[in-house]
């Protein structure tokens, strides 16, 4: 059985965005069928548009699918990415998730691995509370938290998070960046072929 990995993230304005790209390149490398989807939008069309970096995000990404519950129940394993805000994650991917309830209360999204990352505009903004309180949820889900730990020596070099990567906005995606999303894509992956 192969990993179908779906990547679900939420990105007003481009940085979840850009590490979900890259970890699902490194998951795609790494064997696993992958579907980038992104959490439905839930501010008001004004409110978008009347930021002109969030309103051309919005655009730039107009192809990319929104995440479903069918999209849940296909994969095997789970690679959620979503800003901080007053740390936990946005409220997009939160209102996404509590559209899961009809596939949690058949047990669709049990046994499955989920990883997770974030962003916040700060370097100690939120991010690891908003991951460690993202897999309280899988908790309840009866996933599998697949976090990086300190299984790299790039997650020292990269701010040292072991519960999944956090960038900081509007900073650059340096190679070592790359490295540590792509690690812990292929972490995710290696844990989901076991046991798939």
């Amino acid at each position: 059985m192969s990993v179908k990995l779906a990547i679900v993230y939420y990105s007003t304005y481009g940085t979840n965005h850009e590490m979900a790209a890259i970890a699902a390149e490194a998951a795609k490398a790494a064997g696993a069928e992958v579907r980038l989807l992104k959490a439905p939008e839930t501010a008001p069309d004004a409110v978008v548009k009347g930021q002109d970096a969030w309103a051309a995000q919005a655009e730039k990404t107009a192809d990319i699918p929104e995440a479903t519950a069918e999209d849940m129940e296909w994969a095997n394993a789970y690679l959620i990415s979503a800003p901080t805000r007053f740390g936990i994650m946005s409220s997009q991917m939160r209102a996404f998730i509590d559209t899961l309830g009809g596939v949690w209360g058949k047990g669709g999204l049990a046994g499955k691995p989920v990883s997770a990352m974030t962003s916040a505009q700060n370097p100690h903004g939120g991010q690891e509370t908003t991951l460690v309180s993202f897999y309280a949820t899988v908790m309840h889900w009866g996933g599998i938290a697949v976090a990086p730990g300190y299984t790299d020596e790039v997650i020292f070099k990269t701010g040292g998070n072991p519960y999944g990567y956090s960038h900081t906005q509007g900073t650059e995606f340096t190679e070592e960046v790359k490295t540590a999303i792509g690690h812990q894509a292929r972490r995710l992956v290696e844990v989901a072929g076991k046991l798939a």
